[in-house]
């Protein structure tokens, strides 16, 4: 059974719209101030691998639990959804379709309670 992670093209892809996605988080003044002192190229690295990994592709994330990660950033469900909302505009704008975007959605949404009011 192929997988998103295939369907899409594999990491080089993923990291295409991990790229485009962090333009679209970084010019967004809901969540930008997250990342004012986040080596970009690190957290690109690491959003490849995790979204690759939830897409389906193997699992090469390294970094920590999500709970872990997010702790002391006191996110809020609005700059939750600030990030689904990009997420969603990157895999569209590189011609994902709806049922597929839905799907992958679906895994971080899964994430939403390890990663906001912490």
């Amino acid at each position: 059974m192929s997988t998103l992670y295939d369907k899409f093209g594999g990491e080089g892809t993923i990291a295409k719209v991990v790229d485009y996605f962090y333009e679209l988080v970084l010019a967004d003044d809901t969540v930008n101030t997250f990342f004012e002192h986040t080596d970009m190229e690190k957290q690109r690295q690491h959003q490849t691998k995790f979204i690759s990994y939830a897409l389906g592709g193997p699992n090469q994330y390294t970094g920590g639990a999500m709970s872990k990660v997010h702790q002391g950033m006191n996110l809020q469900p609005e700059h939750f959804d600030a990030i689904v909302k990009h997420l969603h505009a990157a895999l569209a704008h590189f011609g994902v379709g709806e049922d597929d975007i839905h799907t992958a959605l679906a895994k971080v949404e899964s994430l939403r309670g390890d990663i906001i009011y912490k």
